[in-house]
């Protein structure tokens, strides 16, 4: 029986009137337990979680430099796993206890790992960046500030290769859009900031603004109930989308759909604590969730892996259109002691191979996605693919800057 199986048979009320201390040390866990071609072009990102108007045309936009360090051992949990009945529950008792504020900020980075180099023999990895700063207020307004740091190696060994190459300013890699020719990651400095951009409740994700967002329920049943009734293109991959609500889904893409509006309701949408606690609690009763041991971050931090039984053509997030060749899964790292979501990661299950057609470029000449052109033509099963880390999340009465 794994963690969250035998966290499902224990009472939401429970978790709603024990003090979360005493709940760790009831169930025995602690946070410090063992455990011929066009010139190149630059080449611009999209982050995986859903922005929609101003936000995202802010995102062709430059940006401040922040410094991400990477792990290398993206896909391996550092210790042995907590004891069962746990981390989501703990996360969920501690979330319910932050205080409201004015406006609910957020810092985020995103990356995605590309290899620059010839062959599986001759490569380094680079991951290539970018991010947001946000403050919405209740009301649905705010603003918004795009990050755009300048991409790294991701590992210590890959620094070591990139300088034997010279350390280039400007990395050269096929262009995975399908295009002939190359692209260009920028290891500079980096942009300054680009913003603030104002933001409306237009921008919501799923259309959840603060004012609905507070009329969501808060026990976990009543919420996944209430989530079901979302409509959008859900599937990791469809010849031709289709606006569904989550409920005519079934089985690992309903999981996928709900894992997906979850992640938002932890990270960047202003949702009151009682709901995000319910959201923590929703995820732990999904079929095949599993929480593994703890690992490091993408910011260097420390939390417990929650591993999502899922495995898609192409990583999950808003950006789900045919640009993979290979499948992924997803895991959640989570600290329990705070009650936050500090990143989510894709990680290959099996590295890109073949090919598939595309409709033709704006030169009117057929194209085709090929394992050789992919990010990660040269990786192992179990290797980070991209990511996304939360070093923010928190209500706060600071305003936004001008």
């Amino acid at each position: 029986m794994d963690e969250l199986d035998a966290l499902r048979r224990m009472r939401t009320a429970l978790a709603e009137e024990e003090h979360p201390d005493a709940l760790a040390a009831r169930i025995g866990w602690r946070a410090d337990a063992a455990g011929g071609s066009p010139a190149p072009r630059p080449l611009r990102r999209r982050l995986r979680l859903p922005l929609a108007g101003a936000v995202a045309a802010a995102l062709a936009a430059g940006a401040a430099a922040v410094v991400v360090s990477q792990p290398g051992d993206a896909g391996q949990s550092r210790t042995a796993p907590p004891k069962e009945g746990n981390v989501l529950l703990v996360a969920a008792t501690n979330a319910e206890k932050a205080p409201l504020g004015a406006y609910w900020h957020t810092r985020s980075i995103s990356g995605e790992i590309y290899a620059v180099g010839r062959s599986a023999e001759n490569f380094y990895k680079v991951d290539s960046r970018q991010g947001n700063e946000t403050w919405t207020g209740r009301d649905g307004t705010g603003s918004m500030v795009h990050l755009d740091p300048a991409d790294v190696p991701l590992t210590p060994q890959d620094a070591r290769k990139w300088r034997a190459a010279g350390a280039p300013k400007m990395a050269r890699v096929p262009d995975p859009e399908g295009a002939a020719g190359s692209v260009f990651l920028d290891m500079g400095t980096g942009s300054g900031p680009a913003g603030p951009f104002p933001t409306s409740p237009d921008d919501s994700a799923y259309g959840l603004t603060p004012a609905k967002l507070a009329q969501l329920p808060t026990e976990p049943k009543a919420l996944e109930d209430a989530l079901l009734n979302l409509r959008g293109d859900w599937h990791a991959y469809s010849a031709k989308p289709v606006k569904e609500p989550i409920r005519a889904l079934r089985g690992q893409e309903r999981v996928r759909a709900l894992s997906d509006v979850t992640t938002t309701l932890l990270s960047t949408a202003p949702a009151p604590p009682k709901v995000r606690a319910a959201a923590f609690r929703m995820l732990a009763a999904q079929p095949g969730v599993r929480a593994g041991g703890r690992t490091t971050d993408p910011l260097g931090r420390t939390g417990t892996v929650i591993s999502l039984p899922l495995k898609t053509t192409v990583p999950l997030g808003l950006f789900t259109a045919p640009k993979q060749l290979g499948t992924y899964t997803r895991q959640l790292i989570v600290d329990p002691d705070r009650g936050t979501l500090l990143a989510v990661r894709d990680l290959v299950a099996k590295p890109p191979k073949g090919s598939r057609p595309l409709p033709p470029g704006d030169d009117g000449k057929p194209r085709a996605l090929e394992a050789k052109n992919m990010p990660d033509r040269f990786s192992r099963p179990g290797d980070l693919a991209s990511y996304q880390a939360f070093e923010v999340t928190q209500w706060t009465d600071q305003a936004p800057p001008h």
